[in-house]
């Protein structure tokens, strides 16, 4: 009597504690009673009927990730592996369509991500893929939602996570984009050069001009010089062919002393003596003064005339006008 009352005791304490059950946050439980669906219980404490009631399964809410891992091939001809990743979620309201109509969600995803990206990226060369990548997600959301929506699944996102071409294939696009950047490095430095090359020229002319600026103002504050050093030696009683010699002395004197000042000069000037400079200046009075005494005796040479058939023709060597024509 005594074991029969405790096995009682047990078995009714196991039927009070199989009545109750908890589900945890972002949890779902199915119940079923002898084998049919009886109700969705959502988190918290629970109660069931004991031996008849049973937990059939639990669905998870929270937002799962499923990465896929595709290999196929591009426009030109291109194999490439891709990584895409969708983010989906079971829709509380619709528990029940997740649990009994889809037994692999996992497979079903994938299959539909197979399927949109080996129908986009042949579309697209090896370039677009990377600049659409964007839209190839977009286009695998698209298709997911209208198909898991059915089965209650939410497609929160997806994401083309990685794009993996072949490593020859990567090479090949280092090796391009390397010489682009060396082209363009390369037009850049020409570029420089040129405004470099121009600057130089530009700024050498704005020398050479101001340089003979320079020279031109030399020059005429050199024969004003002159001429008022001219002037001075007159008021004293000095002729200006005196007064000349006198400047060109002084002047030969200076330019000795500017050679002698420089060490590392070699020239020499021959003859070197007072009275080379007086010579020298003699020299010049007189290749003027023949110059001005010919010139003189050209313009007094009479004119010859020549005689053709019906007329007479005034010709003067030393006039550089057009012969005139004299009736006979």
């Amino acid at each position: 009597m005594g074991t029969a009352f405790i096995i009682l005791i047990v078995f009714g304490l196991f039927i009070l504690l199989s009545s109750f059950f908890t589900v945890k946050q972002q949890t779902s439980v199915i119940v079923e009673r002898f084998g049919k669906f009886t109700s969705v219980r959502n988190s918290g404490l629970q109660l069931k009927i004991p031996i008849i009631d049973r937990i059939a399964g639990r669905v998870n809410l929270k937002i799962q990730q499923l990465d896929v891992l595709i290999e196929t091939q591009t426009k030109d001809n291109v194999f490439i592996k891709m990584k895409v990743s969708v983010q989906f979620k079971v829709i509380q309201e619709h528990v029940y369509e997740a649990f009994y109509k889809l037994e692999y969600p996992h497979d079903q995803i994938t299959a539909y991500v197979f399927d949109v990206v080996r129908a986009e990226v042949p579309k697209l060369i090896l370039d677009d893929v990377f600049v659409r990548k964007d839209d190839i997600a977009i286009a695998v959301k698209r298709e997911l939602n209208e198909a898991m929506t059915t089965y209650g699944y939410d497609i929160i996102n997806t994401l083309v996570t990685d794009i993996d071409p072949d490593i020859q294939v990567k090479n090949a696009m280092n090796r391009i984009n390397a010489a682009e950047r060396e082209k363009t490095a390369a037009m850049f430095e020409s570029e420089a050069q040129r405004i470099r090359i121009v600057a130089k020229a530009k700024a050498e002319a704005e020398s050479k001009k101001l340089q003979g600026q320079g020279i031109a103002d030399q020059r005429r504050e050199i024969a004003r010089g002159l001429v008022e050093s001219v002037e001075v030696l007159n008021h004293v009683g000095i002729n200006s062919q005196e007064a000349s010699a006198l400047i060109v002395i002084t002047q030969h004197y200076d330019t000795l002393q500017a050679i002698g000042a420089d060490t590392n000069s070699n020239l020499i000037l021959l003859p070197n003596s007072p009275q080379a400079a007086s010579d020298m200046l003699n020299s010049m009075v007189t290749s003027f003064s023949a110059s001005n005494i010919i010139g003189e005796e050209m313009k007094r040479q009479p004119r010859k005339v020549k005689k053709t058939n019906n007329s007479d023709i005034n010709y003067n060597p030393s006039d550089t006008s057009e012969p005139t024509e004299t009736a006979q």
